[in-house]
């Protein structure tokens, strides 16, 4: 395919006027003394360039995603719509709290039923997407323990936690401890004990885990910390299998960040836009940043009086039309939201059961909204890696799913088919997985050269991801 500069021909798609205007009152310094360089094309031949590259992308709307811990859901357009309303986005974030008591409202309500759903006591709407939520939750961890006076320097993690979680604890100038999982996926708890004395600030956990394994003693897990005086953090990125049956804080979870971007379904593809709110229990309400959304019986506004606040984690506040998608969604299932996480633990049951002969189920127990598979042995008997799988799905309509994570399952397979889709979408991934498998046994070569059929082929990854190529020179 030509680039739009190679199909520049002269043409003009549109004139805005014949007449030239006097520019001398310019600084001439300000003028541009050569032609600009921009493609001349017809509105058509621009459109029809632009919509080419567009079907050249992968998106929900296209084919299945199931992308391992990133909870791909189809995300409904009535959520777009609603954000999308003048009101909303030409609303200035800088608008005194007067003039924007219907957004000061939504996000009051948002806090609300995010208080619901978790449990919690509290919430901040701050935080930009799920690390950046992590963060302010270790951030509130670190205050709360540095205003009592203890200073304690660890934080345990699970090998099975999500990279982001090490990440945030370390930069919040925790030390890191991992403890290891059991034979059945979970965190052990016999490790654990060993791990703890007066230096641990808290554990962070994802529950299910990574492997989309429940983790059963949580419960266990919670006492033993909080009678170590430490605190619970939950990743709240793995949600979408709860919602209506527990919540973090019946699990004994003090602090917790939820993906809507995730969750409650707006757009995650493409690297953004997120909101990672952080919900919190009573005693960790006044270490929240500022501004929190408070409502006094007659007007919303942005309260700036926490007694021990971190301080603001982003300018002005939050993602707001994140926000509002997700909003939008939580008021559209209402009690539905059980229904959803049904749906999503099924899916995934169904899917585990139909592929775990064909492929190496490292961890067989009953799985919640994912599962992980490992591609080890057809690496072993075949030479096919999980990357060349994952390569050769892309030639069958079907978005690879997360790969080599988590990191305690060789050549990792993460699947998670969420709520969103039909039991004929499954059946078509389980057909497509099950003729993968077949081919690395009767025809290596052509998985190991996958992808056959996508407008680029086979690239180095990690070379794309850190030399990008994004000029066009002539």
């Amino acid at each position: 395919m030509k680039t739009i500069f190679e199909k520049s021909k002269g043409v003009q798609g549109i004139t805005l006027t014949d007449e030239k205007e006097n520019l001398n009152f310019l600084n001439q310094n300000l003028l541009r003394n050569r032609e600009i360089g921009l493609p001349n094309v017809s509105e058509l031949d621009a459109l029809r360039h632009y919509k080419e590259l567009s079907d050249r992308n992968f998106c929900i709307e296209k084919g299945f995603y199931p992308l391992g811990s990133c909870t791909m859901k189809y995300n409904p357009k009535v959520n777009e719509l609603l954000a999308s309303l003048e009101n909303f986005v030409n609303l200035h974030p800088l608008s005194d709290d007067v003039d924007c008591q219907g957004a000061l409202e939504i996000m009051y309500n948002l806090q609300c039923a995010l208080k619901k759903v978790t449990g919690m006591d509290a919430v901040t709407l701050q935080p930009a997407a799920g690390a950046h939520g992590e963060l302010t939750g270790m951030m509130v961890i670190k205050k709360y323990f540095e205003t009592k006076g203890d200073n304690r320097k660890k934080v345990i993690i699970p090998d099975s936690a999500h990279g982001t979680n090490p990440a945030s604890a370390h930069l919040c100038g925790f030390d890191i401890v991992p403890v290891k999982s059991n034979e059945r996926g979970q965190v052990d708890i016999d490790e654990l004990k060993n791990l703890l004395d007066s230096d641990v600030a808290a554990i962070m956990m994802t529950n299910p885990n990574t492997l989309g394994i429940f983790e059963e003693q949580v419960l266990e897990i919670s006492k033993l910390m909080h009678d170590n005086g430490s605190l619970l953090y939950y990743d709240g990125a793995n949600f979408n299998a709860i919602m209506g049956y527990t919540n973090p804080k019946l699990m004994g979870f003090d602090v917790v960040h939820l993906n809507l971007h995730k969750t409650f379904s707006t757009p995650h593809g493409g690297g953004g836009p997120g909101a990672g709110p952080v919900c919190v229990v009573e005693e960790l309400k006044e270490f929240l940043p500022v501004p929190v959304i408070d409502y006094d019986g007659e007007k919303y506004f942005r309260n700036y009086n926490v007694k021990h606040s971190i301080g603001s984690v982003k300018g002005f506040y939050g993602n707001f039309g994140v926000l509002v998608k997700a909003y939008a969604y939580i008021l559209m299932m209402g009690d539905n939201l059980k229904e959803a996480s049904e749906n999503a633990v099924l899916n995934a049951n169904y899917l585990k059961e139909k592929l775990k002969g064909a492929y190496l189920l490292p961890y067989d127990e009953l799985c919640m909204h994912e599962f992980v598979l490992s591609g080890e042995k057809q690496k072993h008997e075949n030479g096919v890696s999980t990357l060349n799988i994952a390569k050769a799905l892309m030639d069958e309509n079907t978005h690879p799913p997360t790969v080599y994570f988590p990191l305690i399952v060789h050549e990792a397979i993460m699947i998670e088919p969420t709520e969103s889709e039909t039991k004929e979408v499954l059946d078509r991934f389980v057909e497509v997985m099950l003729k993968i498998a077949d081919e690395a046994k009767s025809n290596p070569e052509k998985l190991i050269s996958a992808p056959h059929t996508t407008p680029v082929k086979r690239l180095d990854e990690t070379l794309a991801a850190r030399h990008p190529d994004l000029k066009f020179v002539q």
